[in-house]
């Protein structure tokens, strides 16, 4: 069981080094070749909403095939956004670019799902540190994904980030190969009678997750997309602006190897509770000023809070379904949160654009308080339950 954990990890640190690239170049590039600040965000809301996209069809060949299949469908289509992105950047492409974007999401879509698989292929009592041990994968990502970026981006000068497409290119082959001979639990067996997904989605502990899950990754993305955009604004190098989003990254990931143990032993709720004053925290950070060092310390508040509340929120979710529903109730969760998350990145450009920084990172405030009280509320219902019992 460790071992198919630990082949997941370094499955899911792959599959998340291309979006962590993304994250430090795509607004600069979508400024570029758009020529329009407007526009900028554009191409992570098109990879956003293809990961979104993705989560229904995922289920499908999940539940048909398994999910060593389903992963490996997932790397071809990243293998293949990469390859797009680097063709944009090549031919100067605004819209080829974004082609790109659709295959990469589908392909980190189903990448979503390896923190499901390290849920189902671990005991019930080690299934929290399961899941947030393979959300702690991409702490290599953050490691390395920067630093791809930093030394790779004039290798093809003056065509800036066509070697690091490139590199990016390889690093689905390797996750090929390390899905092969992984041995997973196999598809859910079929019955007659499904449980409808309005049923699913009608239940307390499904909205309490799902609203965790939306609002950590939604606050989130909608700060963390602008944020190169606004240090490129504000002065700052390509490097000053990937050397924020490793810091950001490691912030996000590298909690994982602890947050499992952090839930056993204070419970879900607290640990989502945390997150959530983390992020408001960061809110706070960036609303002091731009120097070098506000982005930076906001940034990683950001992510560590976005860890507690999104391991958290998985952790909540598993106790809302049957293991027959896990695949339907999976996508349905993802399709929710990806396609807040593909709002927030379209919604990112324009606030920054037309509003500024400062209403920007407000704006992260309200939905935080919308989450604290679905909680609070899931908690006193479930107290209700337990004193009834």
């Amino acid at each position: 069981m460790k071992a198919t954990v630990w082949r997941l990890f370094f499955c899911q640190a792959l599959i998340n080094a291309t979006m962590v690239g993304q994250v430090a170049m795509g607004a600069l590039i979508g400024h570029s070749l758009s020529g329009d600040q407007a526009l900028a965000t554009l191409p992570m809301a098109v990879q956003m909403t293809a990961v979104m996209a993705a989560s229904i069809p995922a289920s499908m060949i999940f539940g048909r095939y398994g999910r060593r299949t389903g992963f490996l469908i997932g790397a071809a289509l990243s293998l293949l956004g990469s390859l797009t992105f680097a063709a944009g950047v090549w031919f100067q492409d605004f819209w080829l670019y974004n082609l790109g974007a659709v295959f990469a999401g589908g392909g980190w879509g189903i990448g979503q799902h390896y923190r499901f698989a390290a849920a189902e292929a671990a005991t019930p009592a080690w299934r929290p540190r399961a899941i947030s041990l393979v959300m702690a994968g991409p702490i290599l990502s953050a490691l390395f994904g920067p630093e791809i970026v930093k030394h790779s981006y004039d290798l093809f000068a003056p065509t800036l980030f066509l070697g690091t497409y490139l590199v990016l290119a390889l690093l689905p082959v390797i996750g090929m190969l390390l899905l092969s001979g992984l041995e997973l639990p196999p598809p859910p067996a079929r019955t007659g009678a499904r449980t409808p997904i309005p049923e699913i989605l009608r239940r307390p502990a499904f909205v309490a997750a799902a609203v965790a899950g939306l609002v950590a990754y939604g606050t989130m993305n909608l700060a963390m997309t602008a944020t190169p955009l606004e240090m490129m604004l504000c002065g700052f190098s390509v490097g000053a602006a990937a050397t924020v989003i490793q810091a950001h990254s490691l912030a996000m990931f590298a909690p994982g190897f602890v947050t499992g143990h952090l839930i056993t032993r204070f419970g879900v709720m607290r640990v989502i509770v945390t997150g959530a004053a983390l992020t408001a925290a960061c809110v706070g950070v960036a609303l002091l000023g731009r120097e070098f060092w506000h982005f930076i310390v906001a940034l990683t508040l950001l992510g560590v809070g976005w860890n507690f509340m999104f391991v958290g929120a998985t952790t909540l979710l598993a106790t809302s379904y049957a293991p027959e529903e896990r695949v339907r109730a999976q996508a349905a969760n993802d399709f929710i949160v990806f396609g807040t998350v593909a709002c927030t990145a379209f919604l990112s450009g324009f606030v920054h654009h037309r509003y500024g920084w400062e209403v920007l990172n407000l704006t992260l405030l309200p939905p935080l308080a919308v989450a604290l009280a679905l909680l609070a509320w899931q908690r006193l219902r479930m107290g209700r339950v337990q004193a009834a019992e």
